[in-house]
C-alpha cells in the first residue's frame, strides 16, 4: 500500500510546507530550521534501508554542483538585502572581518589540522579555507531582513534621511555578518586553489608562489569583481532605466529574474576564469545601488530567498541522511576536540581581534565574533577541492571532520542564535530608548 515512490512525495510535500512555516515558528526558540532538518535526514535515513546512502564521496559531482547552485543563490540575496551604500568606513566592519578575522581562521584552522589531525600541509590548509569562511546559506538568522523600499526609506517626508530610517536601522551584527557572508565564500578559493595546488606541485615556493599569486589571488579576485559590476549595472539598467519604458522589467514584478542575473554573472565569470562567488556578490550590490528605493528589489530578494531555502533543505536533508549512513565514521576524540575549537575558540578569538577598534560595541563585537556560522558553503570547497587536489588517501578524514563542524556549527548555533538575538535586539531598544527617548526613531547605536 504504501510504496516508496509515494511515501517520497509525501515526505517532500511535508518538507517543502516546514520550509515555509519553520522559519517563522522558530524565529526566537533555540531551535532552527537547519536543525530540524538535518536531525529529519538522519532520522528518515537510519529508518528507511530503501532510501540510497548520499554519499558525497560517491556522488562528488552531485555534491559539487548543488552546494556550488544553493550558495550561489544565497550570495545574490545577500547582495539584495543590503540597504547600506559601499564605502571604506561604511564598510569598515566587513573588511576587518574579511582583512583580519578570515585570515586568522584559516591560520588556526591549518595549524590544527597539521598539529591536532596529523594531516599534511596541503590537506590542513584546505581543511582551514573551507571551514574558515561564515556560510551565507546558513546563516540567514543573524543576517539583515528584506531590501527597504520606497516607503520604508521615505517615512513622512519621503527624503528617508531621517532618523529611523532602515539605513540606520540596519545594527552593526546584521550588516557585518551579511556582507561578510557574501564577500568571504569568493575571497577563501584562492586558500583553496592554494591547497590544491600544493598537493600537486608540492611545497617549494618557487613551483606554486608564481602562477598562484598572479592568476588565483589577481587575476581571479579582479576579473569577478569587474564582471559583477558590469553584469550588476547592465542588469539595472534593464531593471529600472527609463529608457525602456513600460518594458523595464520593474514593472512587471518578475521574481524569477533574480535567478537569471545570478547565472549571468557566476557563468560570466567562471567562463574567464574568475570567481564566481565574487561575481554574483558584486552583482547583487550593484543592481542593489542602482536604484535603492524601489520595491523591485524586495520582489528579487523574495524569490531568492524562498529558492535557497529550498536548497537548504534538500542539502540538509541529504547531510543529515549521509551522517546516519557513516559519513562521521572516521570522527574520533581528535576530530571533536577541533571541531568544537574551530566553532567555540579560533572563529571567536579571530572575529574578536579582527573588529577590535572597530565601530562595534562589545556585545555586537561578541555576537559578530561568535556566530561565524559554518555551513553549505564548506561542503562545496571540500567537495571541489577533492575532485581536483591530490590529497592522498584522506578523502574521508577530511569529509569527517568538515562534517562534524558543519553539523555542530547547526546546532550549538541554532540554540544560541534566537535568544541571543533578542537579548541583543531588547538591549539595543532599551539603550536608544534611554538616549532618545524614542527607541522607534533613534539612530542605530552601537552595543
Amino acid at each position: 500500500m504504501f510504496e516508496t515512490p509515494s511515501v517520497a512525495f509525501v515526505a517532500a510535500g511535508a518538507a517543502v510546507f516546514a520550509a515555509a512555516v519553520l522559519p517563522r515558528l522558530l524565529r526566537r526558540a533555540p531551535v532552527s530550521m537547519p536543525m530540524v532538518f538535518l536531525a529529519a535526514g538522519a532520522l528518515a535515513f537510519g529508518l528507511i534501508d530503501e532510501l540510497p546512502t548520499p554519499d558525497p564521496i560517491a556522488h562528488r559531482e552531485v555534491a559539487v554542483h548543488l552546494t556550488e547552485v544553493c550558495v550561489i543563490i544565497s550570495l545574490m540575496g545577500a547582495g539584495l538585502a543590503l540597504d547600506r551604500p559601499l564605502g571604506w568606513r561604511r564598510w569598515a566592519t566587513t573588511w576587518r572581518l574579511l582583512g583580519i578575522a578570515m585570515p586568522l581562521s584559516i591560520l588556526g584552522l591549518t595549524l590544527l589540522g597539521l598539529w591536532v589531525l596529523g594531516l599534511g600541509l596541503s590537506a590542513a590548509l584546505l581543511v582551514g579555507a573551507a571551514l574558515a569562511p561564515t556560510d551565507p546559506v546558513l546563516a540567514s538568522e543573524v543576517q539583515v531582513g528584506e531590501p527597504a523600499d520606497e516607503q520604508d526609506e521615505g517615512g513622512e517626508d519621503g527624503e528617508g534621511s531621517g532618523p529611523g530610517s532602515p539605513l540606520e536601522r540596519e545594527d552593526e551584527l546584521r550588516f557585518g555578518l551579511t556582507s561578510e557572508a557574501g564577500l568571504n565564500d569568493g575571497l577563501a578559493f584562492p586558500f583553496v586553489y592554494l591547497a590544491i595546488t600544493l598537493s600537486l606541485v608540492g611545497t617549494s615556493p618557487a613551483a606554486w608562489f608564481p602562477q598562484w599569486f598572479a592568476v588565483d589571488v589577481l587575476w581571479r579576485i579582479a576579473v569577478g569583481v569587474l564582471l559583477g559590476v558590469g553584469t550588476g549595472k547592465l542588469l539595472a539598467a534593464v531593471f529600472f532605466s527609463s529608457r525602456f519604458g513600460r518594458h523595464r522589467l520593474a514593472e512587471h514584478s518578475e521574481g524569477f529574474v533574480a535567478l537569471a542575473a545570478t547565472f549571468l554573472a557566476y557563468g560570466a565569470a567562471e567562463a574567464v576564469e574568475g570567481y564566481g562567488f565574487v561575481a554574483v556578490f558584486v552583482c547583487a550590490v550593484t543592481v542593489r545601488a542602482a536604484e535603492r528605493t524601489h520595491g523591485y528589489h524586495r520582489v528579487l530578494h523574495s524569490y531568492v530567498e524562498q529558492l535557497e531555502r529550498l536548497l537548504t533543505v534538500v542539502i540538509l536533508v541529504l547531510l543529515g541522511g549521509a551522517i546516519s549512513r557513516g559519513l562521521l565514521a572516521e570522527a574520533g576524540w581528535r576530530e571533536l576536540a577541533v571541531a568544537l575549537a574551530v566553532l567555540l575558540v579560533v572563529r571567536p578569538l579571530a572575529g574578536w581581534l579582527g573588529l577590535a577598534g572597530g565601530k562595534t560595541g562589545p556585545r555586537e563585537r561578541a555576537a559578530t565574533a561568535f556566530f561565524g556560522i559554518r555551513g553549505i558553503g564548506s561542503l562545496y570547497y571540500l567537495a571541489y577541492a577533492l575532485g581536483e587536489g591530490d590529497f592522498g588517501a584522506t578523502s574521508d578524514d577530511l569529509w569527517a571532520i568538515v562534517g562534524l563542524v558543519v553539523a555542530l556549527s547547526i546546532v550549538v548555533h541554532g540554540v544560541t542564535t534566537g535568544p541571543a538575538m533578542t537579548l541583543l535586539d531588547r538591549y539595543r531598544e532599551r539603550e536608544a530608548a534611554r538616549r532618545f527617548g524614542d527607541p522607534g526613531q533613534a539612530p542605530n547605536t552601537a552595543v
